[in-house]
């Protein structure tokens, strides 16, 4: 078994339970939340253009043990809910704890994407520009409390999660 192989295995999951309530909201209605937040954390990155790679271009991002799936894309220097029949261009998978990993910058990018505990599909060109994106952001006092929130999930699924 390989190195990437077991660290997936020993990945903490969130329980199916915890997650039914979120799979029952159509994922454009999830789509939109999660892109009126990101403008929100993200502003600065917007109005400095730093996310117009992502320009008419679709990014797919899923989270496995959640069974959730977003597609977001640019336009108009603002994120949006990408449409159904728009082709993606990039997609993000992984589950919930690898997210929280590198949204609390407890592993860095090029650390959970090398290791494969998130992966990249679709266009490389524009799944570099995402990686060094987020590697570049400083964003620990915009969060403030969603970071604390942030943290703590992580340190519960890292406790309590289901290990596969």
């Amino acid at each position: 078994m390989s190195t990437t192989e077991r660290h997936s295995l020993n990945s903490p999951t969130i329980p199916r339970l915890l997650t039914l309530p979120l799979n029952l909201v159509p994922e454009s209605a999830r789509t939109i939340v999660l892109a009126q937040i990101l403008n929100r954390v993200f502003a600065p990155e917007l109005i400095a253009g730093e996310l117009d790679f992502l320009a008419h271009r679709v990014m797919r991002i899923t989270i496995d043990d959640a069974r959730l799936s977003y597609r977001l894309t640019l336009v108009n220097q603002k994120l949006r809910a990408a449409p159904a029949n728009q082709v993606e261009d990039l997609s993000i998978e992984g589950n919930t704890y690898e997210f929280l990993l590198l949204a609390t910058r407890r592993e860095d990018p090029d650390t959970l994407f090398f290791n494969r505990r998130l992966r990249l599909g679709g266009s490389t060109e524009l799944g570099l520009y995402v990686k060094n994106f987020l590697d570049s952001l400083e964003l620990e006092q915009r969060l403030g409390m969603l970071l604390t929130l942030m943290r703590g999930a992580t340190d519960l699924l890292q406790r309590f999660g289901q290990q596969r």
